[in-house]
């Protein structure tokens, strides 16, 4: 999967979607970091890329969260 993914593309996912793509980088992180410990990854800056997008992802959850949030509370 890109890591270079726009963050107009992921603020259209649900909730739902965005844990489980954060789930699916924080796997291939996981693995990233062990190829480089073994000496098998050629590409190293992925891991920064793969870094960054699920920092990306935490922050579009938390804003909609804080969105949701405000939409209960006005609708009171």
């Amino acid at each position: 999967m890109d890591a270079s993914v726009k963050p107009e593309k992921l603020r259209e996912l649900t909730t739902e979607e965005i844990a489980a793509k954060v789930k699916e980088y924080k796997t291939e992180l996981f693995n990233l970091r062990f190829q480089n410990a073994v000496g098998h990854l050629k590409n190293t800056s992925r891991i920064r890329e793969v870094r960054k997008t699920i920092a990306r992802l935490l922050t579009i959850a938390s804003e909609k969260a804080v969105t949701e949030k405000e939409a209960a509370k006005n609708a009171e």
